[in-house]
């Protein structure tokens, strides 16, 4: 994910440092050091968690040093609560965010969350940060950020599966792989184009403007939650997420 966000994040002015042992193929404007003896003497105003969390504890405190006064920690760290890691980094002031994959192309879904010491500035450098990945939504509490995972973060993989399940549909209907995909994802991506619209109708009015009475439409519609099944999925699986992204912090 860190990848993924810093082929964004280098869409501005600021002058970003990475330090990893192992990376390759870098944007040409990101300095690259192998190990952080080699920036020990530097300060920076944002430092930015993106290892895995079973590794913060034996990585991030090393870093305490180099954040510069009036700085703070942004961590893209899941199942590592703010408090933890600012207490990890001297009292260090943390926002916490939780991105989702299409950050990637810049269409992400960012949960941000102040943590302790976090002021105003730090909220609004984070945001504006983040938001060169796509839309931001700034949440007061980590148990509300756990939400945020469990609609946007995990989100991507709940779409993924969606579509798989309706390309497998449709190639049972005679298509070939291709052009399943096609239809589905040309469909999905076109439906939700249309109801990201300005001034979009609400999501029922839109599937009820394709719902005639009795035509192809109500039936399918039928199969798929007449009985509520998929809405009670829908809500069991983010329940699930939630309950794991307690868990894990």
């Amino acid at each position: 994910m860190g990848s993924a966000l810093l082929s964004q994040w280098v869409n501005g002015d600021e002058s970003i440092t990475v330090v990893d042992p192992m990376a390759t193929d870098l944007p040409d404007s990101v300095k690259l050091v192998r190990d952080r003896g080699e920036i020990a003497s530097e300060s920076f105003d944002c430092i930015i968690a993106a290892v895995k969390p079973q590794l913060i504890d034996e990585v991030l405190p090393d870093y305490a040093e180099n954040l510069a006064k009036g700085g703070y920690v942004l961590s893209i760290a899941a199942g590592y609560s703010a408090p933890r890691l600012s207490k990890l980094m001297g009292d260090a002031p943390v926002v916490r965010t939780m991105p989702n994959l299409p950050a990637a192309i810049g269409r992400g879904v960012s949960g941000l969350c102040p943590g302790p010491h976090a002021t105003d500035d730090h909220m609004k450098h984070a945001e504006a940060f983040m938001s060169r990945a796509g839309t931001t939504i700034a949440v007061d509490s980590e148990e509300k950020l756990d939400r945020v995972t469990a609609v946007a973060g995990s989100g991507p993989g709940y779409v993924f599966e969606i579509a798989r399940a309706y390309a497998e549909a449709a190639m049972a209907q005679g298509f070939s792989e291709d052009d399943a995909r096609d239809m589905v994802l040309g469909t999905i991506g076109g439906a939700i184009a249309m109801a990201s619209e300005p001034g979009a109708a609400s999501l029922e009015d839109l599937r009820n403007s394709v719902t005639s009475k009795g035509g192809t439409t109500a039936a399918g519609l039928n199969a798929l939650n007449g009985d509520n099944g998929l809405s009670d999925r829908l809500h069991a699986t983010l329940q699930a997420a939630y309950d794991r992204a307690v868990e894990l912090r």
